[in-house]
């Protein structure tokens, strides 16, 4: 019977993995040659698709892989190599190229590929742990991710070169990127949906509170009116606007206890005495995402931005509840 391990036992464990896989890392990082270099460039060439294929854990790290990749600019997918035996070599063309991953190279699933893919005329390149096997010997370019033992205790369960092997596709992807002059604009339109689609597109004017819903008060109001079209918006704040709309200042709640802290009788005053007229702005077609890191990347954050257009005009308002809201 196997003993009952403590919390101590459970953390030296966890640690002594992550220390192995941390290893491998800096290995693999020492064998990074031109060998990667070939296999960028092979890769940015493709005229077709770049199939990504493994067998077993391999296989889930050539689908992540090829998912990366297709985000980041460069047309991948991932081919079954056990299927692709039974019609799913269907899928490769002439001019395509195959990034096929292996720890051993000797996968009978993955090895039996290897001639029908160069009858097609796809080109091969070989992610591996081991440079002398059947796969190498039959790619073009091989990377070799050199593996010294898997943090599995039995050094069995694919763990340290799954890991390894992951890094290198990364790092391929990362390097295509670079090659392919991938933007943060190409990045959101291959990411529409989500919170970081959301971050790439949305803009100020998506999210603001304009037209009818923009709180606005005319300058030289009373303080009470204003008060009392703060409540009727539930807006907690309001720009106070000339009569061409442009803006003049902003009032929120914040202005309205610090003129009872000064001890001001507010029913008196009229709304140039309680607003800030100097408030930060923003611009209708400005990131929403950036629209937040201006508002909490302060000593005292801001709650709320008025959004101006080109002629100063307060054509609406944002919230910081409000953005919350949409994930961002």
């Amino acid at each position: 019977m196997a003993r009952s391990s403590g919390d101590a036992d459970i953390l030296r464990e966890i640690r002594r993995v992550v220390r192995l896989e941390a290893k491998t890392l800096s290995a693999l990082e020492r064998s990074v040659d031109k060998n990667f270099v070939s296999a960028a460039r092979l890769i940015r060439g493709c005229k077709g698709t770049v199939l990504l294929t493994g067998v077993g854990k391999s296989g889930l790290i050539a689908q992540k892989i090829a998912a990366t990749m297709a985000s980041t600019g460069t047309p991948a997918l991932y081919l079954d190599a056990t299927e692709a035996m039974h019609g799913g070599l269907g899928l490769v063309r002439k001019g395509d190229l195959i990034l096929a991953i292996g720890k051993s190279g000797e996968s009978d699933e993955l090895n039996a590929l290897l001639p029908r893919v160069r009858a097609i005329g796809a080109k091969l390149i070989a992610l591996t742990a081991n440079p002398a096997s059947t796969l190498a010997k039959a790619a073009s370019v091989v990377l070799f991710t050199p593996v010294e033992a898997e943090a599995c205790p039995h050094n069995l369960a694919p763990t340290c070169s799954t890991t390894a092997a992951l890094a290198a596709g990364d790092a391929l992807a990362v390097a295509l990127m670079t090659l392919r002059g991938f933007q943060r604009e190409s990045f959101a339109l291959n990411h529409p949906g989500g919170r970081l689609g959301k971050r790439l597109t949305l803009k100020v004017a998506d999210v603001m509170r304009g037209g009818e819903d923009n709180p606005v008060v005319r300058a030289g109001v009373s303080a009470q009116a204003m008060l009392l079209e703060m409540t009727r918006q539930r807006a907690g704040a309001l720009s106070v606007v000339d009569r061409k709309g442009r803006l003049v200042g902003l009032v929120t709640d914040y202005d309205v206890r610090r003129c009872l802290e000064k001890g001001l009788d507010i029913r008196k005053l009229k709304v140039e005495r309680v607003m800030n007229p100097s408030p930060t702005t923003v611009r209708p077609a400005l990131l929403a995402a950036r629209a937040v890191e201006i508002m909490e990347n302060r000593k005292n954050p801001f709650n709320v931005l008025p959004v101006t257009d080109a002629r100063g005009r307060a054509v609406g308002m944002i919230q910081i509840h409000d953005l919350r809201a949409r994930g961002l």
